[in-house]
């Protein structure tokens, strides 16, 4: 299952009777906010707003706010597939060779769909059929005002492409974009982020960066922007990976920087590393504003995009947004990754309502004393899961996506005095409860099964379960009971 582009997967879900179209007039600014949280809310389908006052083109929302549509999105029918598909991966990469001729042949067939998914450059796309340069106005677009006190309008669904300038690497990430005026943006590059990372190398060698940013990207694109991937690997490589096949790209116009094709709208620009301007507030996913700061700006040297084109936009804030669905996608996606670096993990969670990187939840194989403590500090030490305020470490039988559960095993397995482990280290730039900006505090739970070497001498009871032959007997004389 791919597509070539966001309107291919736009015609398909639309089949499927997951895309609704409305033609009633509506306002960019706050209107579309309040229409698309409610459908959000109640697990309702993609939005195609073709009649925003103003504006000739249509907005589009919500493309991934289901389970189904983000699965069709990453190519699978279901979320199960996903871990699949990495941990075949891994077996390729780190298992023992494959024996006999099917194996050996399977596993050829596999690297060879690897050594093919690299981003291919192509000499034109969709993406340049209208090419902008002295009269490029981001004003052309239904850029969305989401929420009542931020700032202004704001950009963000983009996939923003920026090089290392000293190894030349890309990195390709998802940073909202506030709109100064036609020409000017404020990009909100985070510290911990590649992109900031980018910043700094070229504020120290003091050169212009050069930028693109896609709007309305084949949805698996927009997903590999959002991935926490390792430094090392390209975003448009897993996305070719998760496509199983290259993503093609096209030369900017104005700068020296590749773009997806079949993008909908291709902003180039550049970022002049000394300067800085005042962005934000902005209402954003943690559910309350993230309050205005200093951050670079993006002056727009050209806007390429297709003839009619579709602009695509999320809107964030209290959960379940629709980000709930790619956050889930993610944890999905990558527990295998987490398995190798914590081989005795079993299942991990990142609740919705605590925004993902508040909370999360891991299952493990627990065999020797101070093992959950070990998870914890582990975790914190993984990537983005470094932000992570609350972990809570539960026994590998208890199911980490029912909180209900997990609850009741930290109630009944804790005891605050001895369980409870205290440390510090990176907070979210959004965090605001900190004291300070990107630095804080971290709780871990340890809710296992105390073993006698964790200071706990006395018996442990048992859970209280019925037998499976009472059950049995239950499920065959219901109906006989009169339910």
């Amino acid at each position: 299952m791919a597509f070539k582009d966001l309107r291919d997967f736009l015609k398909f879900i639309e089949k499927k009777g997951q895309l609704k179209r409305i033609s009633a007039p509506v306002d960019r600014d706050l209107e579309i906010t309040e229409i698309s949280d409610r459908i959000m809310k109640s697990g309702g389908p993609a939005l195609l707003f073709e009649n925003v006052r103003g504006f000739d083109v249509p907005l589009v929302i919500n493309v991934f706010g289901s389970r189904e549509r983000t699965g069709w999105a990453l190519g699978v029918d279901a979320w199960e597939e996903l871990e699949g598909r990495i941990d075949r991966l891994l077996s390729l990469a780190l298992g023992p060779p494959p024996k006999g001729l099917f194996g050996k042949l399977g596993a050829l067939g596999e690297i060879i769909k690897v050594g093919r998914i690299g981003p291919k450059e192509v000499s034109s796309g969709p993406c340049q059929e209208v090419i902008k340069t002295d009269n490029a106005s981001l004003y052309e677009f239904p850029i969305m005002k989401c929420w009542p006190e931020d700032a202004g309008h704001y950009i963000t669904l983009p996939l923003v492409f920026t090089h290392d300038p000293n190894t030349g690497k890309r990195n390709v990430g998802m940073y909202r974009l506030q709109v100064f005026d036609e020409r000017t943006l404020g990009m909100h590059w985070q510290l911990h982020k590649g992109g900031m990372g980018h910043y700094k190398e070229s504020l120290r060698a003091a050169k212009r960066m050069e930028i693109a940013v896609a709007v309305g990207s084949e949805p698996v694109l927009t997903y590999a922007a959002t991935a926490p991937l390792p430094p090392e690997i390209d975003e448009m490589v897993f996305a070719g990976f998760l496509r199983e096949r290259s993503v093609e790209m096209v030369r900017c116009k104005t700068v020296d920087v590749l773009a997806p094709a079949n993008a909908e709208i291709v902003i180039e620009g550049y970022v002049d590393p000394s300067e800085l301007r005042t962005e934000g507030p902005f209402g954003d996913h943690t559910g309350v504003y993230s309050l205005a700061d200093e951050y670079p700006v993006l002056h727009v040297t050209a806007i390429t995009h297709r003839r009619n084109p579709i602009y695509a936009s999320t809107i964030v804030g209290k959960p379940p947004m629709e980000d709930a669905f790619i956050g889930g996608a993610t944890e999905r996606l990558f527990l295998p990754l987490i398995r190798l670096m914590v081989p005795e993990l079993v299942d991990i969670h990142l609740p919705v309502d605590s925004v993902f990187h508040n909370f999360a939840i891991a299952s493990i194989r627990k065999r020797y004393p101070g093992q959950a403590r070990k998870v914890m500090h582990a975790i914190w030490g993984l990537g983005q899961l470094m932000f992570t305020k609350f972990v809570i470490v539960v026994d590998e039988n208890v199911e980490v996506q029912n909180l209900r559960e997990v609850l009741w095993r930290v109630g009944n397995n804790t005891d605050p005095a001895r369980d409870i482990e205290i440390a510090k280290g990176p907070a979210d730039t959004l965090e605001h409860a900190s004291p300070q900006p990107n630095y804080g505090g971290k709780i871990g739970i340890d809710a296992t099964i105390k073993m006698p070497e964790e200071g706990h001498h006395r018996e442990w009871p048992p859970d209280i379960v019925m037998t499976q032959v009472i059950k049995d007997l239950v499920d065959g004389r219901w109906e006989e009971y009169g339910f």
